[in-house]
């Protein structure tokens, strides 16, 4: 069996040693559920790095949104170098998805943009999980949309070997039942090539490879992966195993038998229209099934397949669709990264999709098997999942009721950094209250957040705040792109001394320069200020030696109680071990980072957006292919951060 190598010039420190040891055995002793207490900035991507390292189980880790997922990936293929680390996420850029509104008859077809790139990994993180013991998929909540039968997948790897007596006909033909398209002009992903005896395989889920395959009669002389660019050998093989050019790839035998089923589907759904006298939502699903299924028979392939995934993958009504977990050996390790989020998106998904495709199923857009192309329910999800480690500065009832609240905790910065001080102030005189702490902080060149419960106060009291003289702005949802990243990092340069807003949390502000946050209206009970959203809101002032957060409230609420007191004794154990080690904690440095990767775009951005009115057509174009490619730049390096901000910019420019 492969076994994962960890690859570091870092080892355990603090409390991630114990936290190692006691996830580790937790695991080895055959616990389903445990859960990471991991405070923010301590090393939790490490921890759980050693952990996979010791109990070396295929680990699917999972992240509530592609920038998280693309962070965690680079960081896991960077410990893991010579193992497999993959990545599986969405591969749309743009999905809207089909849907019909009854009260205004509108239909919404189904509009989608691709990307090549994701769609590429997804099908090397499949081939991964069957072919591979030593495997970490870093995951979004995609992992639970439907997937092909990996046994029909399996069922259609390709085998072949040196040695092996074969026709090119038949080497061919078997390239063509994997769905792999001939094109010997200009092959991609998913194609191969024929020249004389030379057979150039390109899969879908690599591009910087393809396999070469000559032959010398009707014998496999030798097999090789080549450089894309140069062409030069990389490694030759004895044996090669060939996936399907596609994760939908279904042999010609199964596609017919679920021709049968559909067909059957149809014609018991059209009487049910006939009997209820809705002949407008009979005629329309009679004209698109009939046209789906001509070209079924014709290429095996249709616009929305995947609304026939019952029938193709042979399942029963209401039986779970395969997804990615399917693929995974029986005993797998999973991850759950911010679990007071991820968990909540997974339960939430299949309630969403049912009732737009049932609206489709009503009124004849779809069949009523379309239902079974949908996500795991959360109860499935537990289901196929056996051990699990959730993480969390925050973890949820659901994960604390899982472990009895047994917990492994993680607190101890390396940098030595503590939870910053939190005292709680009488709103009355609040205002000149923090005018007077602000003051303080600009005699110590360090950065204020203030965050309120309306639109309105955060406006009054940035009016109020710059009539007093000082350098502040308001961030809100109206706030375009272009202006909230030069707040930020003007923020962080000194621009401004002050930052005011409603949820600050959401904005994802990773501020050093921050050392006091002022909580209004506190004890104000609900999402913004419950305990899990205060201890988060804390943790924004946990960079900064100088921490500090002021709340301002009437009475202590049991939410404000749990993060002051959940926040001191972290602090406590913080300090202890900072004076056992004689550590002194210092603030993070972090550099300013461009507003865009290019300067050059950066510029003519600042100077040209502000004036979009003014521009010509042809400015306005070429403005935009300059953002489109820094944006395809981004997303190619896994930077979804950036490319969203850049896609944003986009559209406010279109």
């Amino acid at each position: 069996m492969e076994q994962f190598k960890l690859v570091s010039e870092y080892e355990p420190k603090g409390d991630q040693v114990k936290a190692i040891e006691e996830l580790t055995n937790g695991i080895l002793k055959g616990k389903k559920e445990q859960v990471l207490l991991g405070a923010t900035g301590t090393g939790k991507t490490f921890t759980i790095s050693n952990v996979i390292k010791n109990v070396n189980k295929p680990t699917l880790v999972l992240a509530h949104n592609k920038t998280l997922a693309g962070q965690l990936y680079s960081e896991l293929k960077e410990f893991f170098p010579d193992n497999r680390v993959e990545y599986f996420v969405s591969y749309f850029d743009y999905y809207q998805p089909e849907a019909y509104l009854p009260s205004s008859d509108t239909y919404i077809d189904k509009t989608t943009k691709s990307n090549a790139e994701i769609e590429m990994l997804r099908g090397s993180a499949l081939n991964s999980c069957l072919s591979r013991n030593d495997v970490i998929v870093v995951a979004s909540v995609a992992c639970i949309y439907g997937a092909s039968d990996p046994r029909e997948y399996e069922s259609m790897v390709y085998t072949v070997r040196v040695g092996m007596e074969v026709t090119r006909k038949d080497v061919v033909n078997n390239l063509v039942d994997r769905q792999y398209k001939r094109n010997d002009v200009e092959p991609t992903g998913g194609c191969f090539r024929v020249r004389g005896d030379i057979i150039d395989i390109y899969p879908s889920w690599a591009n910087s490879f393809f396999y070469r395959i000559e032959m010398f009669d009707d014998e496999i002389e030798s097999i090789a992966m080549l450089d894309i660019l140069n062409q030069r050998k990389i490694e030759t093989y004895p044996v090669l195993r060939i996936f399907p050019a596609h994760g939908y790839a279904t042999s010609e035998a199964r596609m017919q038998e679920a021709i049968k089923r559909i067909e059957a589907e149809l014609k018991h759904r059209l009487a049910y229209f006939e009997n209820e006298g809705k002949l407008l939502e009979k005629q329309r699903l009679e004209q698109r099934c009939s046209h789906d299924v001509e070209l079924l028979k014709e290429f095996g392939m249709c616009p929305g397949i995947e609304n026939y995934s019952r029938h193709i993958d042979l399942r029963a009504k209401d039986q779970k669709p395969y997804t990615l977990l399917d693929f995974f050996k029986d005993d797998f390790l999973v991850v759950v990264d911010e679990s007071h989020v991820m968990l909540p998106q997974i339960r939430g998904m299949f309630n969403g999709d049912r009732a737009r495709k049932q609206t489709l199923v009503d009124y004849g857009f779809r069949l009523e098997s379309a239902l079974d192309n949908r996500p795991l329910r959360f109860e499935e999800f537990v289901e196929v999942t056996n051990q699990k480690i959730y993480v969390s500065a925050t973890p949820g009832d659901y994960e604390l009721e899982q472990v009895n609240h047994q917990i492994v905790e993680q607190i101890i910065r390396p940098t030595g950094l503590l939870d910053p001080k939190v005292e709680v102030r009488k709103p009355l005189g609040q205002v000149d209250d923090i005018f007077d702490e602000i003051n303080k902080q600009i005699e110590k060149d360090e950065r204020t957040l203030i965050t309120t419960l309306t639109v309105q106060m955060a406006k009054e009291l940035t009016d109020y705040l710059k009539e007093k003289g000082l350098k502040v702005a308001h961030m809100n949802h109206e706030i375009k792109t272009l202006e909230r990243i030069e707040i930020i990092n003007d923020l962080r340069a000194g621009k401004y001394d002050v930052l005011v807003g409603i949820n600050l949390l959401r904005e994802g502000l990773d501020l050093p320069e921050v050392s006091l946050i002022c909580i209004l209206d506190a004890d104000k009970e609900g999402f913004l200020r419950s305990s899990k959203s205060l201890v988060q809101i804390i943790g924004r002032a946990a960079r900064n030696d100088n921490g500090r957060v002021i709340m301002y409230a009437d009475r202590i609420t049991d939410s404000m109680n749990y993060a002051i007191n959940e926040t001191a004794r972290r602090r406590e154990i913080q300090e202890k071990y900072n004076l056992e080690h004689n550590i002194i904690p210092q603030t993070i440095k972090k550099d300013i980072r461009e507003n865009i990767k290019s300067k050059e775009v950066v510029d003519d951005v600042i100077s040209q957006m502000k004036n979009k009115n003014k521009l010509t057509r042809l400015e306005r174009d070429k403005l935009i292919d300059q953002l489109k490619d820094e944006m395809n730049m981004a997303a190619k390096s896994l930077d979804f951060e950036e490319a969203a901000r850049l896609r944003d910019l986009i559209i406010e420019l279109s």
